[in-house]
């Protein structure tokens, strides 16, 4: 039987499908249908034409067959009391599914319960002889003995149980709980790290969190404050990878048994309290502080291990993890005058790495450490202040600007593998201009720029002459131009356009740093409307254009045939997407929908190779290395039809038709030449190994998808209403 694994959270079993049916037209409830609303049932079955390993990643439903559909909305009040229990349960028949029930007496106390499961499957066909899967032992073949391969499933599945309860104590004081359990389980696709050796990560882990609160609303004071707590717990600390029929190994990087490390356990507590003040009617101050503690003192499991893997002899048994989080902040709101709004507030945060500094790698007989970890700390002070201000002629100007500036600690000890600054600085400045042009048009423009510096680079690698030019983009300098036009539009009461334009460039200085980003830039353009041909039948539409690109620049150093160069890497990610829904009413009973959806993205990755010294263009090794990568193009089309027939006041029968099609040219996982990369298959040896007549590794695994699925769904099902 296949294990599914899958990742989503529908809303109803017509969300299952839904996120490709179009919304219904909205009618608006009478004030007795919000005092009593409809409970409803929902009874069905569906069925899937083919597999559809790309789409069905989420939904439960990833495999061709039938699937049960099963729903239930149920309210019930009590109008003597006030009080309120609702129970919905949502995919009953899928694996992806939820169910809440909630009990609530408004404004004295109320509790809920909620289950809810979460796939997630693996999209690719993996084939592969590795044995052990799903536990913390795996063995690949060697020449000793090679293993039958056979496709196999991956994925993970997530189970939340949450709890949740509210009482007022008294008049404007409330206390609010909420509790989360979540088990994680699985299989995730890993390789072994030293070798292009195949390998399967097993997934046993509970995550819990905890929040308890009090809250107090007052006329002019409002205060919030409580704790938070998180516990991981990891229920597989280490992998070990094993080569079949061989012992020992004088490698750490490459023994009969390799090691993986697995997260490890560990858990954060927070104390906060927030709230505001209003000083006037029309100035009001807020505030939050908040203090947290994040521990990782678990025992290292590399620590126990022996041979080739054992640990350094300076290694400490157990990290003893410890972050400190500090919050502060401040702000205020102010209308001084009836056309004037002026807004504010400061941030302080403070993020202390207390872990203790130890040598992880290191020379055994000397004792002394070459590679240390590295606790990171740093400060961020950030503020804002903007101010509004209403012209004549139906014009708002809106003005404001932005600070950030960080401190951040110096490694003391070490190798440092990228570069690094001790202090990084933004500042933006925004402007936005609002007219309100007719009451059918309202218009926004707006721009910012911002400039973000810092002091020195602290060199990676010592006197590497190119690794430490390579500046990191989330701390590097740059500067960014944004632009933004959006407009809306209602010409005909039965028609309404919207529009919105975006455009930003970022320049990257090179300051003598000869690699790094230079520059990026992103624009989206989107456009949607509607039409209501009448009261029963309306159709809307929607397109969008987002495009990225990226320029960096950096070294190849020269291998197997290939010279020295400089890599001119012009990278490129363009998505449009369009949609289209037509629904309305056939007759007095028979309600029906239409839709199309298009999604297509292409990445590209073209490169400029500038050679210094003697060598080709392209390795001469490797196979398939004698030119650019190609694109990478995904498209995906999906049709759909429903139609909902009333058989009474109190029930109806929905039917639902699906077309997709996914289309993929992802050469991700083939060799050059198109056929399917594999894992090696040569003879890779273990130098120190043991075993009587053992000469090398045998994998040969492969990950492969297909290139096109197309699948189609029909399904009926009955919905039985009543209050």
């Amino acid at each position: 039987m296949k294990t599914m694994l899958k990742t989503f959270r529908p809303t109803a079993m017509s969300v299952a499908l839904m996120l490709v049916f179009g919304p219904a037209l909205a009618e608006e409830p009478n004030v007795d249908e919000l005092a009593k609303p409809d409970s409803s049932i929902s009874v069905g079955i569906g069925n899937w034409s083919a597999d559809r390993p790309h789409e069905g990643v989420y939904d439960g439903m990833r495999d061709k067959g039938a699937y049960g559909l099963l729903d239930a909305d149920i309210i019930k009040r009590d109008d003597t009391t006030g009080t309120w229990l609702k129970l919905k349960a949502t995919n009953l028949g899928l694996d992806a599914r939820e169910i809440k029930g909630e009990y609530l007496r408004q404004g004295d106390i109320g509790g809920s319960v909620e289950y809810n499961k979460t796939p997630r499957d693996n999209p690719y066909t993996v084939n592969t002889g590795l044995q052990g899967i799903g536990t913390t032992n795996v063995t690949v073949g060697t020449n000793l003995g090679s293993f039958a391969k056979r496709d196999v499933d991956l994925g993970t599945t997530r189970e939340l149980l949450r709890l949740g309860g509210y009482k007022n104590l008294l008049p404007g004081l409330d206390f609010k709980i909420d509790f989360k359990n979540e088990d994680k389980k699985g299989t995730r696709l890993a390789g072994w790290g030293s070798a292009a050796l195949f390998s399967v990560e097993p997934i046993d882990s509970t995550t819990r969190q905890l929040e308890a609160m009090l809250q107090y609303t007052g006329k002019q004071l409002q205060l919030s404050g409580g704790y938070y707590g998180s516990w991981y717990d990891n229920h597989n600390s280490l992998l070990l990878q094993q080569l079949n029929g061989v012992t020992g190994g004088t490698s750490a990087s490459f023994s009969a048994t390799t090691p993986m490390s697995l997260p490890l356990s560990n858990q954060a507590h927070q104390i906060f309290l927030d709230g505001g003040y209003a000083f006037t009617p029309t100035t009001r101050g807020t505030f939050k502080v908040a203090y947290s503690m994040a521990t990782q003192d678990e025992h290292l499991p590399s620590y126990d291990l022996t041979g080739a893997n054992a640990p350094f002899v300076g290694t400490p048994s157990h990290l003893d993890g410890r972050v400190d989080t500090t919050l502060v902040q401040l702000g205020l709101s102010s209308r001084p005058m009836p056309k004037l709004l002026i807004t504010a507030n400061l941030r302080y945060y403070d993020l202390n790495d207390k872990t203790p500094l130890a040598g992880f790698v290191g020379n055994n007989t000397t004792g002394v450490a070459s590679v240390y970890n590295t606790p990171q700390s740093y400060t961020t002070t950030s503020g804002k202040l903007e101010a509004t201000y209403r012209l004549p002629e139906n014009f708002s100007l809106t003005g404001g600007v932005d600070y950030s500036g960080q401190d951040r600690s110096q490694p003391s000890v070490g190798t440092v593998y990228v570069p690094f600054r001790t202090e990084v600085n933004e500042t933006t400045y925004r402007l936005q201009v609002r007219r309100s042009l007719a009451d059918s048009l309202n218009g926004t423009l707006g721009y910012l720029h911002s400039d973000r510096n810092g002091s020195s680079y602290l060199a990676a690698n010592g006197s590497s002459p190119y690794s430490n030019q390579i500046n990191p983009v989330h701390i590097a300098d740059r500067s960014r131009d944004k632009w933004r036009a959006a407009f809306d539009w209602e010409p005909l009461d039965k028609l309404s356009l919207q529009l919105r334009i975006d455009h930003s460039q970022d320049t990257y200085p090179e300051d003598g740093r000869p690699y790094g980003m230079r520059d990026g830039s992103a624009q989206l353009y989107a456009v949607d409307g509607s039409y209501a041909f009448s009261d029963n039948w309306l159709l809307s539409a929607w397109y969008s254009l987002e495009r990225t690109k990226a320029r960096a620049v950096g070294f190849r150093q020269a291998k197997d045939g290939s010279a020295d160069a400089v890599k001119d890497s012009h990278l490129k990610d363009v998505g449009d997407s369009f949609g289209l829904n037509l629904r309305g009413k056939l007759t007095a009973r028979l309600d029906a929908g239409i839709g199309l959806d298009w999604f297509r993205s292409t990445s590209s990755t073209a490169q400029d190779l500038t050679l210094s010294g003697a060598g080709a263009t392209y390795p001469t090794a490797a196979p398939g290395t004698s030119g650019p990568l190609p694109d990478i193009k995904n498209n995906l089309l999906r049709l759909k039809l429903d139609a909902k027939y009333a058989i009474d006041k109190s029930s109806d029968l929905r039917f639902d038709l699906i077309h997709e099609r996914w289309h993929t040219d992802d050469w991700s996982w083939n060799y050059g030449g198109g056929s399917p990369f594999a894992y090696y298959t040569g003879t890779q040896t273990c130098t120190g190994c043991v075993g009587a007549g053992y000469t090398g590794v045998v994998d040969g695994t492969t990950v492969t998808s297909n290139k096109t699925q197309s699948a189609s769904f029909i399904g009926i099902r009955y919905i039985y209403r009543f209050q």
